[in-house]
């Protein structure tokens, strides 16, 4: 994992920009700094900008920017393979003179070129340039897990980890899109992947799954994979399914293992970390360490769950309190350090314990991140295979009912979730997810209305809602906010569950699996069932991780009354009377709490762009 930064067009950037680039991404790469700089004879200019987090083989060596003949490399990333790769590549006339993933990748692009995207397993974004051809090649990974941001301009193109990075090397930033900020506002984090826009105007990101070529044609954009949502084997047995599932996660879990630094875990109650955990410790033998953000709210406070896990896997442990001092302060820090608002409050949480795993001297950390997605685990899940199965099997839709009733709607605090017939009766109630959208627009100067719709990827309802969740909802924010959060304190963040075989196998599974006896992830519980503890696949509560606002957020106190309430941009956009009122309840509603929260985040961000250089 590193940070990385370029520019192709044709008029290098000033030796000071790409000094300033490098600064602006250090956090990101503290163990080393490479510069890579080229006047091509087709008159394009090319600079590379490297930072690197030493995760596999330590030696200089294996320092970028990575030169293989006529052809440069910079990657964030790891790719997980690369031993693998190397052996094919051994086996037909390369050598090699490190043990890095890197070098692995060169050789393999030198060998397969743009094939050798699909033969890699592993998160990254690289940049790739030919001397010879004068091409310049930008990929990324399948699922998003690295970030990659662009920007074009008169023929010129500027990339980066971060977008300040390019910023940087444009001595100047770009305007605020003020239409994502009232995206944000209205409809949540969920509508922020819908397009390509970001929080700057003009300011994309490469596309998961995709590679973009520049020369001196026009560039081309291509996705080299996407997922396939229409691919269930209805012959597949239940048991079938959890004997894939087990074999391709423990292989995940295996690979995510290589590195030549300790790793860390984050532990939660839920099945999705201890799955993780378990096959790490019990059948890998790994000496884990897991790391866990104990809650204020008892509503969602997993201790007891936790404290069963550690004992019974003999874990080592530390458990992070939340504080209330410094909120404000300390959100304006991550804010800065992300370039754009905080997505959920519960990144804020997720922030404070990276820095507990950077203060244990780790540089890697591994979360269970996506699991609700490949296997369900939201509460609409089981409302969408109540009115997929109803239509399937009559006797398995009562018995489903049954188990729903009894071990899932006691736990539900959603009024429209606790209606079991809610998308039998209207199936596009899917579209609205964010519910307060028009109260939340009316608190705007300027309603915004924009729709908020799925869109498709198969005919099956549960499955085309775990897929916009996959792809556009939530996994994008979760990876974006987990990579800025790590890479805030140099800190590597692995993500089992986002493997291509194991998510291949998960879209084989007849969706008749996947929820069992009123318990979502049914598959990946008896996948885990004798590694991970029975206390933990057996619990079928579905936790999450949520920070009431009001416990860090005292609005009593005139000096943060007055802080949220201050002249700034933010107030051309919302009513100052609508947030003088949210101020003045004793207890909000979740979703006024939430657009509490995007509204000091936004203002804070509106506040901290012009300092992002």
């Amino acid at each position: 994992m590193c940070g990385i930064a370029g520019y192709f067009g044709h008029s290098l950037p000033l030796n000071d920009r790409l000094q300033s680039a490098s600064r602006s991404i250090s956090h990101r790469g503290p163990d080393g700094e490479g510069f890579y700089t080229h006047h091509g004879l087709r008159g394009q200019s090319v600079a590379f900008v490297h930072r690197r987090l030493a995760i596999i083989d330590l030696d200089p060596r294996a320092n970028q920017p990575f030169r293989v003949d006529n052809k440069i490399l910079i990657l964030n990333g790891e790719i997980y393979n690369y031993l693998e790769l190397r052996v094919q590549l051994k086996s037909l006339g390369h050598h090699f003179h490190t043990a890095s993933d890197t070098e692995v990748l060169a050789k393999a692009l030198l060998q397969w070129g743009l094939d050798a995207q699909k033969r890699l397993e592993g998160m990254w974004a690289f940049a790739w340039y030919d001397e010879g051809t004068g091409e310049l090649l930008l990929s990324r990974d399948r699922f998003g897990e690295k970030p990659l941001f662009y920007y074009e301009s008169d023929g010129q193109i500027y990339f980066a980890s971060e977008p300040k990075a390019i910023f940087a090397l444009l001595g100047r930033t770009l305007p605020i899109n003020l239409t994502q900020i009232r995206r944000y506002l209205v409809n949540g984090y969920k509508s922020l992947y819908k397009g390509q826009d970001t929080f700057f105007e003009e300011l994309k990101e490469v596309p998961a799954g995709s590679y973009i070529i520049y020369s001196s044609s026009n560039p081309r954009n291509v996705f080299y994979w996407r997922g396939n949502f229409n691919q269930q084997n209805e012959k597949l047995s239940f048991n079938e399914s959890v004997e894939a599932v087990r074999t391709a996660l423990i292989r995940s879990v295996e690979l995510r293992l290589r590195a030549d630094v300790p790793i860390a875990f984050c532990l939660s109650g839920g099945v999705d970390s201890n799955a993780l955990i378990s096959i790490a410790a019990r059948r890998l033998g790994y000496n884990v360490h897991g790391f866990t953000v104990m809650n204020t709210d008892l509503r969602y406070e997993e201790r007891e769950f936790v404290e069963l896990s550690v004992n019974e896997l003999g874990l080592r442990h530390t458990a992070i309190p939340l504080t209330t001092e410094g909120f404000l302060s300390n959100l304006r820090s991550l804010i800065r350090g992300h370039d754009a608002p905080v997505y959920t409050i519960t990144y804020y949480a997720q922030w404070r314990l990276m820095e507990a795993v950077k203060a244990a001297g780790y540089k890697v950390s591994v979360s269970g991140s996506a699991a609700d997605e490949l296997f369900t685990g939201y509460f609409d899940h089981h409302l969408a295979y109540l009115a997929v199965i109803k239509n399937l099997d009559r006797i398995l839709h009562d018995n489903s009912l049954i188990n729903w009733q009894t071990y899932v709607q006691p736990f539900v605090r959603n009024l429209y979730l606790q209606n079991p017939n809610y998308l039998i009766d209207d199936p596009t109630r899917r579209d609205h997810i964010f519910l307060d959208a028009e109260i939340f627009s009316s608190m705007l100067k300027e309603p915004f209305n924009e729709a908020f719709r799925e869109n498709t990827f198969c005919n099956d309802l549960l499955r085309n809602r775990m897929a916009n969740e996959l792809c556009h909802e939530c996994v994008p924010v979760i990876l974006h906010e987990d990579d800025l959060n790590a890479m805030y304190y140099g800190i590597e963040n692995r993500s089992p569950f986002l493997d291509t075989e194991l998510f291949t196998i998960c879209q084989s599974i007849p969706t008749r699996h996947l929820i069992q006896n009123g318990r979502a992830k049914a598959v990946l519980r008896e996948a885990v069932r004798t590694i991970a503890p029975d206390v933990i696949v057996d619990n079928p509560r579905k936790v999450g991780f949520n920070v009431p606002l009001f416990d860090y957020l005292d609005v009593e106190n005139p000096i943060v009354h007055d802080e949220l309430l201050s002249d700034g941009v933010i107030f051309d956009l919302v009513k100052r009377e609508e947030i003088e009122s949210l101020l003045s309840y004793q207890q909000l509603s979740n979703s006024r709490s939430k657009f509490l929260f995007n509204f000091i985040c936004a203002k804070f961000f509106l506040e901290e762009s012009v300092d992002l250089i």
